[in-house]
C-alpha cells in the first residue's frame, strides 16, 4: 500500500491492491472499535456515532489501480468507493456514471465496497479515462467529509410499519432535497448532510 501525506482536511489517500486495502480497512475498524470502548466519557454519544461509522471510517476508501489494457487494447482504470457514497453519487450525480466520448463505466457492489471500472473504446481521446476517474475520486473524497448515514429500524417488522416510515420519508423529501432515502425490508437508510439527517430522522420518529 502507498500512503499519501496527511491533508489539511484530515484525510489520507491510500493506493494499492484491493485485498491489501480490505485488510487495512478491517484493521482500522477494529482499532476504532477498541478505542471507542475505552472512551467512557463519550458513551452517551456512541449510539449515533456507530450508526454512521461506515461513512466516517471509510473516508479513504478510494483506491486507484494502475492503468491496464483490456482484451481490445483499450485503457481501463478502477476506482473503489464506499457503497453509501456510491449510492449517493449515483442518485444525485448520475452524469458521472453515464460515460461520454467513448468512455464506458461499469460497477460491481460487494457489501461496503463498490468497484467502478472506467474504460474506453478504440479511438477515444487519450487521457479521457484518467480524467473521468479523477472526477469520481474528487467527488468521493468531497462527499466523505460531509455525508452521514442514519438507519431507522422497523421495530414491529410489519408491512404497515414499513409503509408508515416510507410515507413519512416521502412527505419530508421536498424539505430535504439533499438527503437520499433507501428502503430495505427491515429498515430505512438515509444518507446526506449531517444537519439534514438529524432533522429528518427526528421528524420521522415523531
Amino acid at each position: 500500500l502507498s500512503f499519501g501525506p496527511l491533508q489539511s482536511n484530515g484525510q489520507i489517500i491510500v493506493q494499492g491492491s484491493f485485498p491489501a486495502f480490505q485488510v487495512l480497512t478491517d484493521f482500522l475498524l477494529q482499532k476504532a472499535e477498541s478505542l471507542s470502548e475505552k472512551d467512557n466519557t463519550e458513551e452517551s454519544k456512541s449510539h449515533q456515532r456507530l450508526r454512521r461509522r461506515r461513512l466516517q471510517d471509510h473516508r479513504s476508501t478510494t483506491e486507484t489501480r494502475n492503468p491496464v489494457c483490456d482484451a481490445h487494447g483499450g485503457e481501463k482504470q478502477v476506482v473503489v468507493l464506499d457503497t453509501d457514497v456510491y449510492h449517493y453519487m449515483k442518485h444525485f450525480l448520475p452524469h458521472l456514471f453515464q460515460g461520454k466520448d467513448g468512455v464506458v463505466i461499469s460497477d460491481v457492489t460487494d457489501g461496503d465496497i463498490t468497484t467502478v471500472s472506467v474504460g474506453n473504446v478504440a479511438g477515444a481521446r487519450a487521457g479521457l479515462v484518467s480524467s473521468v476517474r479523477k472526477e469520481l475520486e474528487d467527488w468521493s473524497l468531497k462527499l466523505h467529509s460531509s455525508l452521514r448515514k442514519e438507519r431507522m429500524s422497523f421495530k414491529e417488522h410489519s408491512g404497515d410499519e414499513k409503509h408508515r416510515y416510507q410515507q413519512a420519508c416521502e412527505s419530508l423529501k421536498a424539505q430535504y432535497p439533499q438527503v437520499l432515502v433507501i428502503p430495505y425490508d427491515t429498515h430505512i437508510e438515509v444518507i446526506g448532510p449531517s444537519s439534514d439527517i438529524f432533522k429528518l430522522s427526528k421528524e420521522v420518529s415523531r
